[in-house]
């Protein structure tokens, strides 16, 4: 389960599960980017449908042309880049549907994306979703679920306490 060592606190973040799927750690994402924390800290999701919602209310901030990656960015300021498989950028836009436009505000569970997961199965180097904090330096700590599954919209995935 979840170790909620913050509590309830004003300056914590809870994110919860984008996605059904196994849970990944970062570092174990076969790509040198993410599971080097290049981009930033953060944690990944083995999708089991192709379906992406909100993990927090926030604000699209960012709809990559190619489909692929979501950037949200919460009212406390902490930044996400949800990016749906590796090198998926190479399908440019084949096999993703966007259900949101930047600027938007989303709450918890709005759905974000939707894709075709059999297509990127067969098209992608992998369907692994990393969930990454990108402007890591307003963040004081992480907490990752220690969770192996998680469910869409229910698992909390992320607990992030700012500076």
């Amino acid at each position: 389960m979840f170790k909620k060592l913050f509590g309830k606190k004003e300056n914590v973040e809870q994110l919860l599960a984008p996605m059904n799927g196994k849970i990944v750690k970062m570092e174990d994402v076969p790509d040198p980017v993410f599971s080097g924390k290049l981009m930033g800290d953060g944690i990944a999701i083995l999708p089991e449908e192709g379906l992406v919602v909100a993990p927090i209310d926030a604000e699209v901030v960012q709809v990559f042309h190619t489909k692929h990656a979501i950037g949200l960015k919460t009212k406390s300021g902490i930044e996400l880049l949800m990016h749906i498989g590796l090198e998926t950028v190479n399908l440019k836009g084949e096999g993703f549907e966007v259900h949101v436009a930047e600027g938007q505000r989303v709450k918890a569970g709005d759905k974000l994306v939707t894709f075709d997961i059999e297509f990127l199965k067969s098209n992608a180097p992998s369907i692994i979703t990393p969930i990454v904090i990108t402007n890591g330096e307003l963040v004081e700590k992480v907490e990752k679920t220690d969770s192996t599954e998680a469910t869409i919209n229910e698992t909390e995935i992320m607990s992030i306490a700012l500076k």
